[in-house]
């Protein structure tokens, strides 16, 4: 990339293409205006167009980042077919395999400071990627403890199992992962009409 891509108007974008690839080989201790400038081929202070700091754009790609993490889960949301059940073992599994082959980019979205910022594009990107598992839960019956009851044991489990995955932990004695579905909650599909 070369500093006329600027002049395109996509300076932006291929910046926070930059640091996803950076991202990808260096974690986010890696991950500096300075370097992100250079892997675009920009001077290292064309990014103060864009960003006023690090933390903007750690915030960028982080909702690239959910956008990404969306798209994951909708790719394998019907892998094993199309009942309530498989739909949902379907964005479970995307979620882990998100969370292994995207990990830094994965830690990056739900650290504390990310994923509570108030950038809009980030929430908005968070929502879209949370939506995914509001509209596989509505296939089920709801909890009667109210509602979004069962997004969050899911999402609790999925969460919770993706970390520990992440430490080696959660596997069999014979040290394979333990299949997502003998953790997820036993939700009952809405009765079909």
């Amino acid at each position: 990339m070369s500093g006329s891509d600027y002049h395109h108007g996509d300076l932006r974008n291929a910046l926070v293409l930059a640091g996803l690839d950076i991202l990808d080989q260096e974690g986010l201790e890696g991950l500096s205006l300075r370097k992100v400038a250079a892997r675009a081929g920009v001077s290292h202070a064309a990014p103060a167009h864009h960003f006023a700091n690090r933390e903007g754009l750690f915030v960028a790609i982080a909702a690239h980042g959910f956008d990404r993490f969306r798209d994951y889960m909708l790719e394998d949301r019907f892998a094993q077919g199309t009942g309530p059940r498989e739909q949902l073992f379907g964005i479970c599994r995307g979620y882990l395999r998100f969370s292994r082959e995207q990990r830094a980019l994965f830690r990056l979205n739900f650290s504390f400071e990310y994923k509570n910022h108030p950038d809009g594009d980030l929430q908005a990107a968070s929502l879209r990627a949370y939506n995914v598992l509001v509209d596989v839960c509505a296939l089920f019956e709801p909890d009667p403890a109210g509602p979004g009851i069962n997004e969050l044991k899911v999402w609790s489990t999925v969460h919770g199992y993706a970390t520990l995955s992440l430490f080696r932990r959660g596997q069999t004695p014979q040290g394979e992962p333990v299949p997502i579905e003998l953790l997820l909650p036993d939700l009952k599909p809405l009765a079909q009409g």
